[in-house]
């Protein structure tokens, strides 16, 4: 197995354990992250993900030599049932449930389009970031270049994409690609802190508000604003909103199930 998986509380943690060779990811190696991201979407005990790496790097990029076969046939990467893409550029169903990423070390081409794909990012302070497909004679195909000019800018990451140059921690949170900086080898603790606060809260309003912000991005404010009344009249008739309501008026903690 090159991805490990392990849960804390409502927390599953997703690591990439290739770190003999930089996490470099391999076809079978995302196949083993798909699937993880099916588990985590499926299994209604699980609030929240935290994608992070072992070893030195968050990854090198991917195994070049193992996906030429797949990039020469024109299309996707078969999955497993039940797995989802990481990336979410396909077609198919997204992880309905959010991912925190904690990154250090080298994070190239597959690893910022990770991020991207990711809902908040936490990135150790000596983490070195480069998109560099160009210098390989092709381009990204993973979202970088329907998405980083969404984060970032046209301008920032036309820079970033047309010459494959790297870039520090420094200059990634400067853009918003990624929204925290550590110290080395802090970075999973606080991805986790993160993961285990959102997880305390109503787990459907936190589905519901990640489903609306991304709902927004593709169809547009207007097209999501008329969907948002009807969304929340069908969420108060939830058990967590009823138990939202008595904890405030009761002045205690809410305990949450997700119903």
């Amino acid at each position: 197995m090159t991805v490990s998986r392990q849960r804390r509380g409502h927390v599953l943690l997703i690591g990439l354990d290739r770190a003999a060779k930089r996490n470099a990811i391999t076809p079978a190696m995302y196949a083993e992250l798909a699937s993880a991201y099916g588990e985590l979407n499926d299994d209604p005990d699980l609030r929240c993900g935290v994608l992070f790496a072992h070893g030195e790097h968050f990854t090198g990029g991917i195994d070049l030599p193992q996906w030429q076969g797949v990039f020469a046939e024109g299309r996707g990467l078969d999955l497993p049932p039940q797995a989802i893409d990481p990336l979410g550029a396909s077609e198919g169903r997204r992880v309905e449930k959010p991912i925190v990423m904690a990154v250090q070390g080298w994070c190239l081409t597959i690893g910022i389009e990770l991020l991207l794909a990711s809902d908040i990012r936490v990135a150790a302070s000596d983490t070195r970031f480069a998109q560099i497909e160009i210098k390989r004679g092709i381009f990204p195909i993973g979202g970088a270049t329907t998405r980083l000019a969404l984060e970032i800018g046209w301008g920032n990451a036309m820079r970033w994409l047309l010459t494959g140059d790297e870039f520090d921690a420094a200059e990634a949170f400067r853009l918003g690609l990624v929204q925290e900086l550590v110290e080395p080898g802090q970075q999973l603790d606080r991805a986790i802190t993160i993961a285990e606060r959102i997880a305390e809260q109503a787990p459907l309003g936190v589905f519901a508000t990640l489903r609306s912000a991304r709902a927004a991005r593709l169809d547009g404010e207007r097209a999501e604003g008329a969907r948002l009344a009807p969304a929340l009249a069908a969420l108060l008739q939830t058990e967590d909103a009823r138990e939202g309501v008595a904890a405030f008026i009761a002045r205690r903690p809410a305990r949450f199930t997700g119903r």
